[in-house]
């Protein structure tokens, strides 16, 4: 026995010390918010802080165009017949669709 604690450190040896290493063991390993899992989980934040930046780029980007849309009425004319297909009264459409 005396052989076995020799290369166990001085601190270790009273049952504070094993009680301590035993908990930090617990909470590192087997608990529910273990080592791994908070990694994981700040991994995870981050991705969703980088998409949320995305989608906000993105939101303001539509509203830039959304405000040059309600601006200019030529505009506004030109992005319903090229997106919608829109036309006058008094006119008519030919879509020309490529060859595949």
């Amino acid at each position: 026995m005396n052989k076995v604690l020799r290369f166990v450190p001085a601190r270790l040896r009273n049952r504070y010390g094993a009680g301590l290493l035993a908990m930090l063991l617990w909470i590192g390993l087997f608990a529910d918010y273990d080592l791994y899992t908070m990694v994981k989980l700040r991994h995870q934040l981050g991705q969703m802080r980088q998409q949320r930046d995305r989608y906000e780029e993105q939101v303001a980007i539509t509203r830039q165009r959304l405000q040059e849309l309600n601006s200019d009425q030529d505009r506004l004319e030109k992005f319903a017949r090229e997106k919608y297909l829109m036309k006058r009264d008094n006119e008519d459409i030919f879509v020309i669709v490529p060859a595949p």
